[in-house]
């Protein structure tokens, strides 16, 4: 007969054969410990929007765009606020934990500048790289409303709500200063 132990060492070699990954010492066990490490994520992928921001807006020449940009700063600085509420909210410090994926979406868009001449051509990849943010954000901002709804948040479940709303128009917006003006002129520009 099998002891627990005997069963999880044959589990766990099982789980390696088929290439499961080895979850770290301080993996997330719970619900709320997920939560939690996101929230983190998330608090560092805002701080740091907070940063690259006015970069984008400075390479662009659309005055829609930059004023989209401009506005969605303000937003930004929001939801860092916002986010250092919700930690409140349960009871912990607003802790920042590197978000690799914003962190590449930022590199990303600073490649862009690089890549492009200014004007229009940079503006609609300054667009493009927005958006690919946005999208990034409205997933994750979801996700964590859904978690907090779950673990009965209702506040922070609120909170974020109203900020996954803003990502919404932030992106919405950046499309309409796309289609009307600047992947047009883009296109003629060639």
């Amino acid at each position: 007969m099998k002891t627990a132990n005997n069963k999880n060492e044959t589990a766990t070699k099982q789980e390696v054969k088929r290439g499961v990954t080895k979850p770290k010492s301080n993996a997330a066990a719970g619900l709320t410990e997920l939560f939690e490490d996101s929230l983190k994520d998330l608090y560092w992928a805002e701080k740091a929007l907070v940063k690259a921001l006015p970069v984008m807006a400075r390479n662009a020449t659309s005055e829609d765009l930059i004023s989209a940009i401009n506005n969605h700063l303000v937003e930004t600085e929001e939801h860092v606020t916002r986010l250092e509420k919700v930690f409140d909210l349960i009871g912990k410090k607003a802790t920042a934990k590197k978000c690799d994926a914003m962190e590449g979406l930022i590199e990303e868009g600073k490649g862009i500048l690089g890549e492009t001449e200014i004007g229009v051509v940079r503006d609609a990849g300054i667009i493009a790289a927005s958006q690919k943010i946005e999208h990034y954000e409205i997933a994750t901002y979801g996700t964590l409303r859904q978690f907090a709804e779950t673990l009965g948040l209702e506040e922070a479940a609120s909170i974020l709500e109203l900020t996954l709303d803003e990502e919404k128009g932030a992106d919405k917006l950046l499309t309409e200063v796309a289609v009307n003006a600047v992947n047009l002129e883009a296109a003629e520009a060639e």
